[in-house]
């Protein structure tokens, strides 16, 4: 292989390593997607005001409200420390229950209401098999709250 034939094998080598990177590493921190907790929603300031966010957080036992005839729905979304009213239009996720784990998407108004477009149901990491269910073997609850919160 002559010189030339070398020097134009290197190049073409390099620019596809660079075009990969490009691809693999250069749009990774636009497509990661942070939530906020209902404590940081709470202290939004007004320009954060109908901007589209994700929110995580706890679903308050007893809070979850269904309009009759309709798709509408309401709850209360907790970290612990604040809870915020929420309101989706649409049809929840299986795994969307009260006392468990979602992320919502939406954005948060004036009148203090989070309006979702969006559940993620967050789900037990907790495996049992059903012998062990049926014989009363209880394991050992996770703090939900933690696993919600990014690392």
């Amino acid at each position: 292989m002559s010189k030339g034939k070398k020097i134009g094998l290197i190049i073409s080598i390099v620019a596809v390593l660079g075009g990969l990177g490009y691809l693999a590493y250069g749009n990774f921190g636009q497509n990661l997607v942070y939530f906020f907790t209902p404590s940081e929603v709470m202290a939004f300031a007004p320009d954060y005001y109908g901007k589209k966010v994700r929110v995580g957080g706890m679903v308050v036992k007893h809070s979850l409200k269904v309009e009759p005839g309709s798709r509408e729905m309401t709850f209360e979304l907790t970290d612990g420390a604040a809870t915020i009213p929420v309101s989706f239009m649409g049809i929840p996720p299986d795994l969307f229950k009260e006392g468990q784990g979602a992320v919502v998407e939406g954005y948060w108004d004036q009148g203090r209401r989070f309006h979702s477009n969006m559940i993620m149901a967050k789900h037990s990491e907790d495996y049992m098999p059903i012998k062990l269910k049926q014989a009363g073997v209880e394991m050992p609850k996770k703090d939900f709250l933690r696993t919600l919160r990014p690392q």
